[in-house]
C-alpha cells in the first residue's frame, strides 16, 4: 500500500485537515489506468477534498466494453473448462482471509470504511470481519463444491443426464455506498467463484475501499484480467450497461434505479434494492427483556446513522411494551449517540430538506407526533451536500397508517436515522399484518417474541426474505452465516451463502450424454 493510501486510513483529527488527496484508478484489461479527468470527492466529516476519483467519460468506455466482450459466454472457467481455477480461487480466498486476520490489515480496511462512509469503528470492523469469515468459508475446496451438479440415469444404455452450475461469462456488479467493503466484496467473489469475468462499479463516494480490496486480491494471486473496476458517474455506467455484452447485472441500491436497470437489461438482473423494514414486538412483554430489546431497536434504527438497507424503518410495538416505557428507553439510548465516536454522523444520500419534508408530512397525520429527534444535527463541519439529523422517531397511530391517503407517506423509506413507531393491541394484529402485506419492499423484518404461536402466525402471513424471529430478533445482521436478500420478486438477489452464490452467479445447464450402443437390429424407421 502506498504512503498516501496508508495516510488516508486514519481518523486522527490532527491529520484529517490539509492532507494530500488520494488518487484512485480504473482497472481494465489487467492494467491500472487514469482517464483524462478526475472528480474531487469531499471528506464527509470536514468537506475537504480527500479523494481524486477518475471521472470516466462516455468516449472513454470502449476499453471496458472490449474487456467484457473478451470473455466468452462459457466463462473463464466452468465444470468442463479450466477447472483448476476453482482451486485457484479457493487458495486466493484463503490467502486473503489470512491477510485480513492480521490486525494492521483489518484496521486499515476498517479505517478506510470509516473515512468514506462514517460509522462507528465497531460497525466498520463488522464489515471487515464479515468479509474475512466469508473468505474463510470459501477457502480450499469450497469454491469447487459451489459447482456441484447432479446426474441421473437415462432411458437406455449409454444415456445419462448431467445438471451443471454454469457461469454467465461477462457480468457487472453495481454496489452501494453504505457498505463499501462488505457488499461489493461478497458479490464480486461470488461472481468470480462461479467462473464469471466481472466489471464492478461501487458508489463514487466510497469506491476507494473496493479498489484496495481488489489490490489485495492481486497480492493473493488473482489474475489481473479477471476483474475490471470503473470509477464514473451513474449516467456513464448506465451507458455501459446498455451497450456492453454483459450477460447479467447484480445491483444493490435504490428501488427506482433498480426498476430502470431492469428495463435497460431486459430483465437480466438480480436486485437487492431498498427495504422499508418492519419490526413487530409481540405481546409477551416482561420487564427483564426491556433493556435488551430497546438496545436492539436502537441499533437497528440508528447504527451507521440509519444508512442500512436493513435498517428498522417502522416499529410495531405491542401496547404492553409502550406502557412499560419503551419509547422513553429508546429516547435515552438515542441520546447517547454522538459524532465523536461516529455512532451518529453525516448522511450521504438524503438531505436535511428531504428529511424535514418527510417529518412534516408525517406530522400532518391525525395523532402523529415526534417522540424524539426531528431536528438537524448542528455544530459540525459536514459538507452541505450531505444531511445531518438527530436520531428520530415519529409516532403515527396504527389505524391512520392504514388509511389510503397516509399509507404511502408512512411507508416511504428515508435512508437516515429516521423511523416511524406505532403501537397495537391484541385485537389489532390483523391490522399489523395488513400493513406488512401492503408494503412494496420485502428485505428484512423482525418478530420479537418467544410465543411460538404468535411468531408462527406472523411468519405465515409475511414474506420478507431475511426475517429474524424470537426474543433476540433484529432487522440488521451480518450475512456471512445466513442468506441475506429480499423475497417476493423473481429478480431477488441473495448474498452470503453458497445458495445465494449459485442463484445469482450461475445458471443451470443440462447435458445429456448419449453414446450408445445403437439398438440391436436397428433399421431406418418410417417417416413420422
Amino acid at each position: 500500500m502506498s504512503k498516501d493510501v496508508l495516510a488516508f486510513a486514519t481518523l486522527d483529527p490532527k491529520t484529517l485537515s490539509g492532507a494530500k488527496p488520494t488518487q484512485l484508478y480504473n482497472l481494465v484489461g489487467g492494467k491500472w489506468t487514469l482517464p483524462r479527468e478526475n472528480s474531487d470527492i469531499p471528506d464527509p466529516l470536514n468537506g475537504e477534498i480527500f479523494l481524486k476519483m477518475p471521472n470516466t467519460r462516455s468516449d472513454e468506455i470502449q476499453p471496458f466494453l472490449d474487456s467484457l466482450a473478451s470473455c466468452p459466454k462459457s466463462g473463464l472457467h466452468n465444470p468442463l473448462k479450466n477447472v483448476e481455477r476453482y482451486r485457484m480461487y479457493g487458495d486466493i480466498s484463503a490467502k486473503a482471509a489470512a491477510a485480513i486476520r492480521q490486525p494492521e490489515v483489518a484496521d486499515f480496511f476498517a479505517r478506510c470504511v470509516q473515512r468514506v462512509m462514517p460509522k462507528s469503528y465497531a460497525q466498520a470492523m463488522g464489515e471487515v470481519t464479515v468479509v474475512r469469515l466469508f473468505l474463510e468459508n470459501f477457502s480450499g475446496d469450497q469454491v469447487r463444491f459451489l459447482a456441484r451438479g447432479f446426474s441421473h440415469p437415462g432411458d437406455h444404455l449409454g444415456q445419462q443426464s448431467h445438471g451443471y452450475r454454469w457461469p454467465y461469462g461477462p457480468v457487472i456488479v453495481v454496489a452501494p455506498f453504505n457498505f463499501p467493503l462488505e457488499i461489493p466484496a461478497l458479490q464480486l467473489m461470488g461472481a468470480l467463484y462461479m467462473g464469471n469475468k466481472v466489471l464492478i462499479k461501487n458508489a463514487s463516494t466510497t469506491s476507494m475501499v473496493i479498489e484496495q480490496f481488489i489490490r489485495l486480491l492481486h497480492q493473493c494471486g488473482m489474475p489481473m484480467e479477471d476483474v475490471d473496476q470503473i470509477h464514473c458517474g451513474g449516467r456513464v455506467m448506465g451507458q455501459i450497461i446498455e451497450t456492453s455484452k454483459a450477460r447479467s447485472l447484480q445491483f444493490t441500491g435504490s428501488a427506482p434505479v433498480a426498476e430502470q436497470l431492469a428495463i435497460a437489461t431486459k430483465g437480466k438482473i438480480f436486485i437487492e434494492d431498498a427495504g422499508f423494514d418492519w419490526k413487530i414486538l409481540g405481546p409477551d412483554y416482561t420487564p427483564e427483556r426491556m433493556d435488551y430489546v430497546a438496545w436492539q431497536c436502537d441499533q437497528d434504527a440508528y447504527a451507521a446513522s440509519g444508512q442500512k438497507c436493513s435498517a428498522q424503518s417502522i416499529l410495531f410495538a405491542h401496547q404492553r411494551w409502550v406502557q412499560a416505557g419503551l419509547f422513553d428507553r429508546l429516547r435515552a439510548l438515542a441520546a447517547r449517540r454522538n459524532v465523536e465516536d461516529l455512532t451518529i454522523g453525516p448522511i450521504l444520500s438524503v438531505t436535511n430538506q428531504e428529511m424535514d419534508e418527510q417529518r412534516d408530512k408525517l406530522l400532518k397525520i391525525p395523532g402523529a407526533h415526534v417522540v424524539f429527534g426531528g431536528e438537524h444535527l448542528t455544530g459540525y463541519p459536514f459538507p452541505s451536500i450531505y444531511g445531518a439529523y438527530k436520531p428520530t422517531a415519529i409516532f403515527v397511530p396504527l389505524p391512520e397508517i392504514l388509511k389510503e391517503q397516509h399509507f404511502e407517506t408512512v411507508c416511504t423509506e428515508i435512508f437516515a436515522p429516521f423511523q416511524v413507531v406505532t403501537s397495537w393491541e391484541d385485537h389489532q394484529l390483523p391490522l399489523v399484518l395488513e400493513a406488512c402485506e401492503r408494503m412494496h419492499l420485502h428485505l428484512t423484518a423482525a418478530v420479537v417474541s418467544n410465543d411460538p404461536h404468535f411468531v408462527q402466525q406472523v411468519l405465515a402471513h409475511t414474506i420478507n426474505g431475511t426475517t429474524y424471529a424470537g426474543l433476540r430478533a433484529r432487522t440488521t445482521g451480518a450475512p456471512q452465516n445466513h442468506w441475506f436478500g429480499p423475497a417476493g420478486d423473481p429478480r431477488s438477489a441473495g448474498i452470503g451463502t453458497a445458495e445465494a452464490i449459485k442463484l445469482v452467479w450461475s445458471c443451470h445447464r443440462e447435458i445429456i450424454q448419449d453414446i450408445g450402443p445403437l439398438p440391436n437390429g436397428w433399421t431406418l424407421p418410417p417417416s413420422s
